[in-house]
This record gives C-alpha cells, structure tokens and sequence, in this order.
C-alpha cells in the first residue's frame, strides 16, 4: 500500500513538473528572443526539452504500476527503466542541437543583451532547486530510476543556468570585451545536457543488463535469511531489478535431515522475512540445498 502512495506521489510530482518546466521553458525563451541573450534562449529550450522529458517519466510510471499478468510475470516495471534510457537519448540529442546551434553563432554579435533578461535565470534556478529536492526525495520512496534521472536532470538543469547567468553577466558588464560570452555561455549549457544525457543514458543500460545492488544491500539479504529459524548458512544471492524493486534469488541451506514440507516452510519464512524488512525487494524465489556442514 505504502508503495503504491509512493506511486501516486510520483506521478503527481512529475505532472507539476511539467507544468513548471513548460512555464519556465516559455518565460526564457521568449526573454532571449526580445532580449537578444543566446544563453537564455539556449536555458528556454533545454527548458522546452525537459517538459517532453518529465512527460516520458509519468508516462512511463503510469505503465509501470500496472500488475503482473500471465505475459510479464515480473511486472511492468522495466517500462521505467525504458523510459530512462529513452530520457536520456532524448537530451543528447537537445543538447547537441543547443551547442550545435551556439557553435554555429560564434563571433556574430548582432545586438548586446538586455539586462532585464537576467530575471527568468533568476527565477529558473530557484525553481529548478526546488524541483530536484522534491523529486529526488520522491524517487527514494518510490524506487523510481526515471524520477531519479529526472531529479538529476533538474540539478544539471540549474547549473546550466548558473552558466548562462555568468555568462550572461560578463557580456551585460562588458560588452566591448566578452560580447560573445553570451554565445560560449549558450554552447556550454548544451555540453552539461549531452554530459547528463550519457550518465543518464548509461546507469538505464546498467539496470537493463541486470546489475547487481551494491554489496551492502546484498548483504542485508544475506543478513535477514540467515537470522530466520531452520536456515543453516545462505549459499548464492543474486538480484535484478525489474522495474522499481528488485527480484532476489537466493540458495538456502537446510538441515538435509529435515522433511521436504519443513524445508519448504522455512523457505517461505525467509521469503516473507525478506519482502516485510527490505522495502526495495519486489519478490524472492529460493532454492533449497542441503547443508554441508
């Protein structure tokens, strides 16, 4: 139940975040088309490309609530994971045209930019830290990767916009020297996406390949079977996640003296032990082996 709230959170998150993020994607671009700032309309539209982003996040919670059925036994959850990597293609690709775009402006300084432009960074940076708090923390309680990337996206998002306000701020202060800064400023912030992108990119492929947790989440697995009543020592324990939790398998050893039905039952006490005290395990399949001891 509570990971279902958890859920339903998540997905509440992310519809404000587009509403925000579509908001502040139309405040600076229109700011650096009157205002003539190539930073600003280059923070707009990776503003612009976030909207369509956090749309691929909730979309791709949605899908993943949906309960397992006979076709997908584990669930729906690697949807989530699907939508992360294609996140992060969709932002290399905004990145390169953002730095593609100031790339092909460098040394065309046509108009200086107006000073009131430095406002909407202002404004973004405020609401993109605010965003990156609440989603991250929301991601913890959820399991979400597609939030958790999101969450990062908002972070880079306001150093970005860190970047273009510096650089903003040289050519507002002096024009005849950094004119263009406005233009490398523009250029940076599409690096800092394409860098966001391939870490993105790269921890969505990780989870498809079926990488373990770290060891002390491993451990903790190890830690709860061993203390239930009948279980001699655990032998394998393997995860991956599938979705927003992981599936566990594990290699019990038993008494080889004891009945199958005993072997059996203390199978499904750690089964259960598991699922109640580690919130991030989905399910747990274990195999019983006698013990060697």
């Amino acid at each position: 139940m509570g990971h279902a709230h958890n859920l339903a959170g998540a997905r509440r998150i992310a519809i404000i975040g587009m509403i925000v993020t579509a908001a502040l994607a139309v405040m600076k671009i229109v700011a650096g088309w009157k205002g003539h700032s190539a930073a600003v309309l280059a923070d707009g539209m990776e503003s612009a490309a976030d909207v369509f982003s956090t749309g691929l996040v909730f979309t791709g919670l949605v899908l993943a609530a949906r309960p397992a059925d006979s076709n997908h036994p584990y669930g729906h959850g690697r949807v989530e994971i699907l939508t992360g990597l294609v996140l992060g293609l969709t932002l290399f690709g905004a990145g390169t045209l953002i730095a593609w775009t100031a790339l092909s402006k460098f040394g065309v300084v046509e108009h200086a930019p107006e000073p009131w432009t430095i406002y909407p960074l202002l404004v973004s940076i405020a609401a993109k830290f605010v965003l990156m708090i609440v989603k991250y923390r929301h991601s913890k309680g959820s399991g979400s990767f597609s939030m958790k990337a999101d969450a990062a996206h908002d972070g880079i998002d306001m150093v970005s916009g860190l970047v273009a306000l510096v650089a903003l701020s040289f050519a507002l202060l002096k024009p005849e020297s950094f004119g263009a800064a406005d233009h490398y400023g523009a250029f940076a912030v599409g690096l800092i996406v394409m860098f966001t992108a391939v870490r993105v990119v790269h921890e969505a492929s990780m989870h498809l390949m079926d990488t373990m947790p770290d060891d002390l989440a491993m451990m903790d697995v190890r830690i709860v079977a061993a203390a239930v009543p009948g279980v001699k020592g655990v032998e394998k324990c393997f995860a991956r996640k599938t979705g927003l939790q992981y599936h566990v398998d594990l290699h019990l050893e038993v008494d080889p003296e004891i009945t199958v039905r005993e072997s059996h039952e203390i199978a499904n006490d750690v089964r259960y032990a598991i699922r109640r005290k580690l919130d991030w395990v989905a399910d747990v399949l274990v195999h019983v082996e006698p013990w060697p001891g």
